[in-house]
């Protein structure tokens, strides 16, 4: 059974900088892939940034092009989203996902974490 635990979010400036890990556990054959996801109050949940789980292939979505990053340290089960110059529109619950084939779209994803919510403040 593969699980994903997101770690961090909370509350912070704008302009600042977020950290949110990602534990996945029971790596199972069919990650293949990994994905940032994020969903902010009656909007449809955007994907953010995404890689291969052992490593390149880093694609980001427009709106976080040049202000974050997708990675992951050798060894370890566990990859990461920093976002920096953090804006109110930043602001939603953020998932972490796993799945066979790369996309910013949600459909393909098999494995959720349960999110994190962020929340950024003028």
């Amino acid at each position: 059974q593969v699980q994903l635990m997101d770690i961090g979010g909370g509350s912070m400036q704008a302009g600042g900088s977020l950290i949110l890990s990602c534990v996945v556990s029971g790596v199972a054959r069919t990650i293949e892939h990994v994905a940032w996801f994020r969903q902010a109050p009656g909007k449809e949940r955007e994907g953010v940034a995404l890689m291969r789980f052992h490593g390149g292939g880093e694609l980001y979505a427009a709106s976080v092009e040049g202000r974050c990053t997708i990675s992951r340290r050798n060894l370890e089960n566990t990859f990461y989203l920093q976002v920096h110059s953090l804006k109110p529109e930043d602001t939603a619950r953020y998932y972490c996902a796993a799945g066979p084939r790369p996309s910013l779209l949600p459909t393909p994803y098999t494995y959720w974490s349960q999110g994190t919510q962020v929340t950024v403040s003028a």
